[in-house]
């Protein structure tokens, strides 16, 4: 539920702060005092559209912040966390907008969101039923959505689960016709794949087996020079024998040996004389191994021709399927995996074409099911609307509900109509075309009284707040009391907020707002809100009755509309 409004320079409201209740809040006020801004506030707290006009003028913003109690509605608490808000230990969030030339702005629970998160969470927290706001109920969608909602949990569970097997067979015969439209090119992918993959089965390449070719082919390519190279390097370091003068290890012996002679009277050239010999073992490894080198190393054109060979069959290979032979041989891998996937796809079609067909069966039953609770649902819903019209100046009038064959869809096969017949004789027709804004409005009370009636049965069911603008239209006198006992009455379920000029509507409000206007340095008009009680809610129902809040007579009817309020309820 709402718990409260605060309002800064929205139209003629100045500062405003506007508490509101559980049960049955009204609003009322002189004509043009600003009740209207109470409610362009809420819809901005819902997510509507900013009218920069709106804000007052002489203010550079205008501010709208409002209070949500989340404790029974979790879905809207864990769309507050995800959209990066906190709810309050106590289970309320704030919300807040800010309307100012040129950009608006909105915030929940302390973080900045787009305006249209708020109209997600609103959704399911307010339903608002104005003038304008009356347009919903005339579409056939939303009129079956408040037959499936007046027909109960069990019906409820029947649509989502047939929600679910819609949802699941659209699915499976979307990509049945995909593989199936697709299934001469998956042929020639697959016959590609398979030539592709007996070319690498008859190179058999090995893992890095190009890169150990081209350093074969560079080593024999270049067979004498590198022995050149090796033999040089090996006279330079030990000549012929280790021995001869002038080679390295010849002259690092010669080294170790003069600093060992005079390492008895240094301890320090001892320890160079251990590195120097240390070198030398270096220098002997070194020499042997360039000797082996050069002794292995001969010129073999047949092994340099074979290694051209098969690297030309490589390169064959890595232009086609990767840089290198690495590349290719994860490209084999994974293309034979994707032939599997193609070559199972006849398989995977004849088995998703079954579940369709069990698919159809369930979506048959359940729409079927469907339609008998809808039409059920419909007397009773019908039956239980025409009853509250009739307290509702629209004696004679009746609500028909017909449910009719439609075309097959996620929420049925069913075609719902809200048909009302205005007086007795007089054709049924449509909603939206048989009825005036007032009519209509009334009907949309009726409508959700008898919802609210319905939901007292359902256990864990909570209902939104309801907000009910001009829904006295077009009634007075005994009309408007019954208008009045039938908020009260949804009052009992859920919290209801209606903004009336009608006394005999206010009297029955839990908690009664006055919205006065002011006039400020003798030219700006200034509106506030404030609550009223006891004496001064009988001078605002007097006002409401005769214009005169000090008229004795319109006194004693206002108390005695408040007395027969509180025993109607």
């Amino acid at each position: 539920m709402l718990e409260e409004i605060a309002i800064e320079d929205l139209g003629v409201i100045r500062t405003a702060r506007v508490p509101l209740a559980s049960g049955l809040t009204v609003i009322t006020g002189e004509t043009g005092a600003g009740k209207t801004m109470v409610l362009t506030g809420l819809g901005l707290l819902m997510g509507g559209k900013a009218d920069p006009g709106a804000v007052r003028p002489g203010a550079e913003r205008a501010v709208v912040e409002g209070r949500w109690d989340l404790t029974r509605h979790p879905q809207a608490a864990h769309r507050v966390d995800d959209a990066g808000g906190a709810v309050d230990d106590d289970g309320t969030v704030v919300v807040l907008r800010t309307v100012a030339q040129g950009r608006s702005r909105a915030h929940l629970g302390g973080r900045g969101v787009p305006q249209g998160v708020l109209a997600e969470i609103a959704a399911d927290l307010v339903t608002v039923h104005g003038q304008s706001e009356q347009l919903r109920l005339r579409t056939p969608g939303k009129q079956r959505t408040a037959l499936d909602r007046f027909a109960g949990a069990a019906h409820a569970g029947l649509l989502a689960d047939h929600r679910a097997a819609w949802a699941e067979r659209a699915g499976l015969q979307s990509e049945i016709d995909d593989l199936t439209a697709r299934a001469a090119e998956r042929a020639r992918e697959a016959e590609l794949l398979r030539l592709g993959l007996a070319e690498v089965e008859r190179v058999d390449p090995q893992p890095g087996e190009d890169v150990e070719l081209g350093a074969l082919v560079a080593r024999l390519g270049n067979a004498e020079q590198l022995r050149q190279a090796a033999q040089i390097a090996h006279d330079a370091v030990a000549g012929e024998d280790m021995e001869t003068e002038g080679s390295a290890v010849h002259a690092v012996e010669q080294a170790r040996r003069s600093l060992e002679g005079a390492a008895a009277d240094d301890p320090a050239l001892g320890e160079q004389a251990k590195r120097l010999a240390e070198a030398g073992y270096l220098l002997g490894d070194v020499a042997t191994e360039l000797s082996g080198y050069v002794a292995d190393l001969q010129a073999d054109p047949a092994a340099l021709e074979a290694a051209h060979t098969r690297l030309a069959e490589l390169g064959a290979l890595t232009r086609s399927y990767g840089s290198t032979v690495d590349e290719a041989l994860q490209w084999a891998s994974d293309a034979g995996l994707r032939l599997l996937d193609l070559d199972d796809g006849g398989d995977r079609v004849e088995a998703m074409r079954a579940r369709v067909a069990e698919l159809d069966e369930q979506v048959a039953s359940l729409a079927a099911r469907l339609t008998a609770g809808r039409r059920s649902a419909a007397v009773r819903l019908s039956e239980a609307v025409t009853a509250e019209l009739s307290g509702l100046a629209m004696r004679g009038a009746r609500l028909e509900i017909e449910v009719t064959d439609s075309d097959p869809g996620p929420a049925g096969a069913d075609h719902v109509a809200f048909l009302l017949v205005p007086h007795p004789g007089a054709p049924a027709r449509p909603l939206g075309k048989g009825a005036s804004g007032g009519e209509l409005s009334r009907v949309m009370l009726a409508v959700e009284v008898a919802l609210a009636t319905a939901s007292d049965d359902e256990a864990g069911s909570v209902l939104p707040t309801f907000v009910f603008d001009e829904v006295d239209a077009g009634v007075g006198g005994r009309a408007a009391v019954e208008v009045g006992r039938r908020l009260a009455s949804l009052a009992r379920s859920t919290q209801v907020v209606v903004v009336t000029h009608l006394a005999q509507v206010a009297a029955f409000g839990d908690t009664h707002l006055v919205v006065t206007k002011s006039a400020v340095d003798g030219d700006a008009t200034v509106t506030g809100v404030r609550a009223v009680d006891d004496d001064e809610r009988v001078r605002e129902l007097a006002r409401m009755l005769s214009g005169q809040d000090e008229s004795e007579t319109a006194r004693q009817h206002a108390l005695e509309l408040l007395e027969s309020s509180a025993v109607g309820r």
